[in-house]
């Protein structure tokens, strides 16, 4: 589900692959639906190829969502992200990933986090699980 879902260096938001080319890729913003080519110099990652480090093994971002989606039952977070300081944005995640690594995941990232999982759900996500060949 997450592999098509793209993060895009310079652009804010959150991108669905549709196309693929030579010469670039089409995607369309998850907030507005807005389509546009991304190129090759561009610096792109899957969200499912991002990982939150813990005190034991990196967990699959994908996994914070599903927890994430489990303890606010679906709904977007109301976390106020402009004025959250820090302890309220550790106490955040820790209800998805309470053995993150407060050293290593630094508020900017969790911040990103809270707003993904926003712009997912805003786009109708309701698993965050790989899709399974058959």
């Amino acid at each position: 589900m997450l592999e098509k879902v793209l993060s895009i260096s310079g652009r804010s938001g959150l991108f669905k692959m549709l196309a693929a080319s030579k010469k670039a890729i089409i995607v369309e913003a998850l907030a507005d639906g807005t389509r546009m080519p991304v190129y090759p110099h561009e610096k792109m990652i899957s969200l499912n190829d991002i990982s939150i480090y813990t005190n034991d093994e990196d967990v699959p971002l994908r996994d914070v969502f599903t927890k994430l989606y489990e303890v606010l039952k679906g709904e977007k977070t109301t976390l106020d992200l402009k004025n959250a300081d820090k302890k309220a944005l550790q106490d955040f995640l820790a209800t998805a990933l309470p053995d993150f690594d407060r050293d290593r995941v630094h508020n900017s990232d969790i911040i990103k986090i809270a707003k993904w999982y926003n712009l997912l759900i805003g786009a109708g996500f309701t698993s965050f699980e790989e899709d399974k060949e058959e």
